[in-house]
């Protein structure tokens, strides 16, 4: 089944003009003081020690830094679990995808014992990326490219186009043209690098460093909660890519609080889901969850709907989902860079990817069970979801984009939090625990005061 990836997206998500006046994009400096790291850490641990009821806002430094930017990459990144794919884009022995993330051109690969790994792209004779996107090599293995997933393919082998170096599936070299009076040369010392992969629910997750703790131990309690959702088993069904010109702590922020449905999305999710209505859970080591109820007017009709044989989630309902279950949207951040919606009829997932202070690259996607492709309304339904999903996150893009000119201007002020901001309170702790070189702890629950 052909996989829709969106590239290019409309003007609304590029950035605006005159976010370039300020940008350090630009090379043009903030209108702000600048700050040091240490300077950003201690102010970040001084706010995320506040209660709720009196949390502020981040400084703008945090979000346009790119010394800043930098410390992220090394103690927040790079030595944590990073979220790459999902087993449903790589079915068969020999499925490959390539992925950059922070500046490592890596393949996702399926091998021909059915494992999965993570290799560099970087060929060990002379650092040539093996399929560099946009020179027409970017599914150059000895098999097949997919057909409309860009940086997809099958292959036997992996062979390097620029001195025809070729690889096994597991890395290991297996041919070297013309290497025979190179002295001491050994074959199986010059093979592909393997970083450290795991599979958590059918995501494949990679460690950079390798110094990450075992990530199945931090994600138990999540992993019961999505249970029901049996997410190994999902298909990825719709695929889009996003440049976006903003801070990846902003889109984080944004997609786990729903204040924010009161303004940007007062026509989609506000009439659905009303603000006031949503909660979060304690804080947890390793993610965040918020809880989304559907209103109690919408159940009803949802239900009602549901007993006349329609889809009004927009996908069939998932069988496996307690009717409990389908009354509200789950929200999750796996930090520190994968997000999650999972909904009655489908899970959204976010892949960010950040590129700098204020530029990443996202990847937002739809799975659904293996049995909803099967529907005869399948592909209606899956245009429509395809311009719902696009139209829903536009709202997002435009917003995001206007927050990070923000962190620019000499007007810039510290906000106060609502109680329904408590995810950003949480990412705030979450960093500051970060910038001690530990993780968060579990905390009491939110008072009476702060659940609907």
């Amino acid at each position: 089944m052909k996989v829709l990836t969106e590239s290019n997206v409309r003007a609304a998500c590029a950035q605006p003009a005159s976010l370039t006046q300020f940008s350090s994009r630009t090379g043009v400096r903030s209108a702000l003081p600048q700050w040091s790291v240490e300077q950003i850490q201690t102010e970040i641990q001084r706010i995320a020690e506040l209660p709720l009821a009196k949390a502020t806002t981040l400084p703008s430094q945090a979000y346009t830094s790119q010394e800043f930017f930098d410390w992220e990459v090394d103690h927040i990144f790079r030595n944590d679990w990073l979220p790459l794919a999902h087993m449903s884009q790589i079915p068969a022995a020999g499925d490959f995808l390539n992925i950059d993330m922070l500046g490592e051109p890596l393949i996702v690969v399926r091998g021909k014992e059915d494992r999965i790994r993570v290799l560099s792209r970087i060929c060990p004779h002379r650092a040539m990326d093996i399929m560099p996107e946009g020179f027409g090599y970017s599914g150059h293995g000895i098999g097949d490219a997919k057909e409309g997933q860009p940086g997809c393919g099958h292959a036997r082998l992996f062979m390097c186009p620029y001195h025809a170096w070729t690889f096994e599936l597991d890395g290991r070299l297996k041919g070297s043209p013309e290497m025979q009076k190179t002295e001491d040369f050994e074959r199986d010392a010059w093979g592909l690098k393997e970083f450290r992969c795991v599979v958590w629910n059918g995501f494949v997750f990679v460690n950079l460093d390798g110094t990450a703790p075992a990530l199945n131990d931090r994600l138990t309690g999540l992993s019961e909660a999505l249970a029901p959702w049996r997410l190994d088993e999902m298909k990825m069904v719709i695929q889009m890519e996003w440049d976006c010109p903003f801070n990846w702590k902003v889109l984080a922020e944004n997609f786990m609080e729903s204040y924010h449905h009161m303004g940007a999305h007062a026509k989609t999710l506000q009439p659905m889901m009303p603000a006031k209505g949503t909660w979060n859970e304690e804080e947890r080591p390793a993610y965040v969850r918020a809880h989304l109820p559907l209103k109690d007017a919408l159940v009803a009709e949802i239900e009602s709907a549901l007993a006349r044989g329609e889809h009004p989630y927009g996908f069939p309902k998932i069988e496996s989902l307690s009717d409990e279950l389908c009354k509200e949207w789950h929200l999750f951040l796996v930090h520190p860079l994968m997000l999650m919606s999972a909904n009655p009829d489908r899970l959204i997932f976010y892949r960010m990817m950040p590129l700098g202070p204020d530029r990443m690259k996202l990847l937002t996607t739809t799975l659904v069970p293996a049995r909803t492709t099967e529907h005869p309304d399948w592909p209606a339904m899956l245009e429509s979801e395809t311009k719902r999903l696009r139209d829903f996150h536009l709202e997002d893009m435009e917003v995001c984009t206007a927050v990070q000119r923000g962190f620019y201007a000499s007007g810039y002020q510290r906000g106060r939090l609502s109680y329904l901001e408590m995810s950003v309170w949480l990412i705030q702790r979450y960093l500051a625990a970060r910038t001690r070189g530990v993780l968060p702890a579990t905390v009491t629950p939110p008072a009476p005061s702060q659940r609907p």
